[in-house]
């Protein structure tokens, strides 16, 4: 059962043992209607990636799950500590790294936590740095720490790398499949590379016309490459759903 909830107010975990549980969701912007009577659960530590054509609706719904937009009362239910990455790293270009990482946190040992973070991704020595020196792979760095020291259980991931060079981004792939597997969070994984949902996802989602057109398990060994069997077949399969056929 979903527990109903009021416009802005954050929802506690749900009462089914998901992480995510949302049930006929449907957003519309004036006349155009971006979801549909959309129905999702997540289990708690499950990675999932949203495909879907642009314009399709995957940075609403993950911007209705962050908070960061209105939703209709008793729809959705997801756990308080929630964290949030976008595709820029949003860093406040006059205050130093660690304070970029604690913004917003209340807690006498912030600064400790930030070093840990910031240790986790690779970046403790970049600790007192500004924004403005770091590379974009360390920027992008800075926002999972971020997002780490607010411990949190759901992290909702909107296409954090597609800014970033192709070489940064296997790095960056390889980094969040290292931190989600130390912390276990549930996580949704906003994005338009559908051999980055295989490689990092257990189950993967395409988003059509405001719902989920399609959702299949990723059972495949880890760590994945493309010459993993059976990475191909679910390639291609998500491919035809997205409208593209491979010659």
């Amino acid at each position: 059962m979903l527990t109903d909830i009021q416009p802005g107010q954050d929802a506690p975990v749900t009462q089914g043992g998901f992480a995510v549980e949302v049930r006929g969701l449907t957003r519309r912007f004036g006349a155009n209607t971006v979801l549909e009577n959309l129905h999702l659960s997540i289990q708690p530590g499950e990675f999932v990636a949203l495909l879907g054509r642009s314009g399709s609706g995957k940075s609403t719904l993950l911007r209705t799950l962050a908070g960061l937009d209105e939703a209709p009362a008793g729809v959705l239910s997801v756990p308080k500590a929630r964290a949030v990455v976008f595709q820029e790293p949003r860093l406040l270009p006059w205050k130093r790294v660690w304070e970029n990482v604690t913004l917003g946190l209340r807690m006498p040992d912030a600064r400790r936590l930030a070093e840990d973070a910031l240790g986790e991704v690779g970046l403790k020595h970049r600790l007192q740095a500004w924004p403005l020196t770091l590379s974009g792979g360390e920027a992008q760095r800075a926002a999972l720490a971020r997002a780490l020291v607010r411990a949190p259980e759901l992290l909702l991931l909107d296409e954090p790398f597609a800014a970033l060079d192709a070489l940064t981004r296997l790095k960056m792939q390889s980094l969040v499949g290292a931190l989600w597997t130390a912390h276990q969070p549930a996580v949704l994984l906003v994005t338009h590379d559908v051999d980055e949902a295989l490689i990092l996802a257990d189950r993967v989602l395409v988003l059509e016309h405001g719902r989920i057109a399609l959702d299949i398990p990723v059972d495949l060994p880890r760590p994945r490459r493309h010459s993993t069997l059976g990475f191909s077949e679910l390639r291609t399969q998500l491919l035809e759903a997205l409208g593209v056929k491979e010659g």
